[in-house]
């Protein structure tokens, strides 16, 4: 059981100038450890996140399904034993996936293709999470879940041997279910294909690609449509995982907010679909840019320089799915730039690890935004005046860690005394983030 604590910010930051290295990132990490399982041979992987969601996708493989991983001089090994390989030694095999969403979603797309019984489960705050769109899709693969109508964890998954090809329709860009019925394909036979109507993060196709998988993504008018031949084996590979642009946002976005100020951060994950967010705040007159931009592991890497800018509103209605992490830090940007700001179709926030809609209202509300929820959509009536005195902002976070980044940059931008309850849940995704905080000069007392 992690230690649980608070942060306290009474002091706004004063202006920087620094380079930082931030640590790996999350979505590829756990998809390189899932694939490194499946394949035939050792498998190196460089830079793996060390957050406590990575830890416990790690201990799932280890502990439960009986693969050998060890790290060697900063390394990751994972010696894997080919498609179907977990060792199962109990009739039902408990698997802990603690607060990590990714990993119980995808791991699910591994286990319904894996004959035997698995119980799933996570912390307090995975528990509460739908899982409805991981059950059906795998469900139609062969896959059966108990309790049958339950539709959060714990569950347990019964997995098939004799797993059917499906086609799949994704309307909704989840990347994540895209990427768990990939992986179910992986031992399905025959071609397995997901037609994506709106575009996701794609790192799942790119890594596949990378091993060598036999897939293919084709361009459609609307999406595209990513088909895969299961049953073909795949070997053991060498990775090395680029910087989290997602944890970027939260130090890019406090260099835009505070005058004179500037950050490069090097070896960041560059892939289109990820920095959508870099591309919405140029478009509000961001100082941003990418350079050194190259292929590592087939992804684009990068660094990215960022300066205090004065910015518009921001306005966005599409392409939701490529922003969904950074939305609560651009609230966060948008209550803190004069004029209206508009975040159209954003209700997926409401079944993250809180309902991040709700929660960023609260915590905007306290500093003094006006904000206008609806079930969708989001209107924040930014101001570039805020005055400090007088306002106190409490973040209970309910175990979200990117509502709690968000509130010690709203805090440390406008100088409001602020208390974050339940801090230690940013270890799931950014170990460090307090101490980066602190090499850029900002003041956070921890209780």
């Amino acid at each position: 059981m992690r230690k649980k604590f608070s942060v306290l910010i009474s002091k706004k930051i004063k202006k920087f100038n620094k380079k930082i290295k931030i640590p790996g990132d999350k979505s590829c990490s756990i998809r390189a450890l899932l694939f490194a399982s499946q394949c035939i041979g050792v498998s190196k992987i460089k830079n793996l996140l060390e957050s406590e969601d990575v830890i416990n996708c790690i201990n799932a493989l280890k502990k439960s399904l009986g693969v050998i991983i060890a790290k060697k001089k900063k390394i990751y090994e994972v010696y894997g034993n080919g498609l179907g390989s977990f060792k199962i030694k109990k009739k039902l095999t408990k698997i802990y996936v603690g607060n990590s969403g990714t990993s119980a979603r995808l791991l699910s797309g591994l286990l319904s293709t894996q004959p035997g019984k698995f119980y799933l489960y996570g912390d307090k705050s995975m528990n509460k999470r739908d899982f409805t769109r991981v059950k059906k899709p795998l469900e139609k693969v062969g896959a059966f879940f108990y309790p049958k109508n339950k539709k959060t964890l714990p569950l347990t998954i019964e997995g098939t041997n004799m797993p059917l090809a499906q086609r799949h329709v994704e309307d909704r860009g989840s990347a994540q279910v895209k990427s768990l019925i990939l992986m179910s394909a992986l031992s399905t036979p025959g071609i397995t294909s997901v037609e994506e109507k709106k575009i996701s993060r794609n790192h799942t196709e790119l890594f596949l690609k990378e091993i060598n998988a036999d897939i293919k993504v084709k361009k459609l008018r609307k999406g595209n449509l990513i088909s895969l031949r299961g049953q073909k084996n795949i070997y053991g590979f060498n990775y090395s995982v680029g910087s989290d642009p997602s944890s970027a946002a939260f130090l890019i976005a406090i260099t835009l907010l505070t005058p004179g100020s500037k950050i490069i951060i090097d070896n960041v994950l560059c892939n289109d679909t990820r920095i959508f967010f870099l591309k919405i705040l140029k478009k509000v007159n961001a100082k941003i840019k990418i350079t050194n931009l190259r292929k590592s592991s087939g992804e684009s890497i990068g660094s990215i320089t960022a300066y205090s800018s004065k910015l518009k509103p921001i306005v966005i209605s599409k392409d939701i799915g490529k922003i969904i992490d950074e939305l609560p830090i651009l609230f966060v940007i948008a209550a803190l730039t004069k004029g209206t700001s508009k975040f159209k179709n954003v209700g997926d926030l409401k079944n993250k690890e809180s309902n991040r809609l709700l929660e960023s209202k609260k915590i905007l509300s306290q500093a003094g935004i006006k904000c206008k929820m609806t079930k969708n959509d989001m209107v924040i009536y930014g101001t570039n005046k805020i005055d400090s005195i007088n306002k106190f902002i409490l973040s209970k976070t309910k175990g979200d860690h990117r509502i709690c980044m968000s509130a010690l940059i709203l805090s440390l931008a406008t100088g409001i005394e602020t208390k974050i309850e339940n801090f230690e849940t940013v270890n799931t995704s950014f170990p460090g983030f307090i101490s980066l905080i602190k090499n850029l000069g900002g003041k956070v007392a921890i209780k």
